[in-house]
């Protein structure tokens, strides 16, 4: 057989540690989205929606 067509893999360490980090990144942001959107204040991306303000009470 071709060895060079099966190369040895890589540990799955280093995936997992890196699929790890990605993910508390990720999770990092969407608690700061969501902590945004309960203070009113606008999203900070360029994208985002502006806020909708402050509720008048009739």
């Amino acid at each position: 057989m071709n060895d060079k067509a099966n190369p040895p893999k890589k540990s799955g360490g280093e995936r997992k540690d890196r699929l790890a980090e990605a993910l508390r990144a990720n999770l990092q942001k969407r608690k700061a989205q969501a902590r945004s959107r309960r203070a009113g204040d606008p999203d900070q991306r360029p994208e985002g929606l502006p806020s909708a303000g402050k509720m008048q009470i009739k």
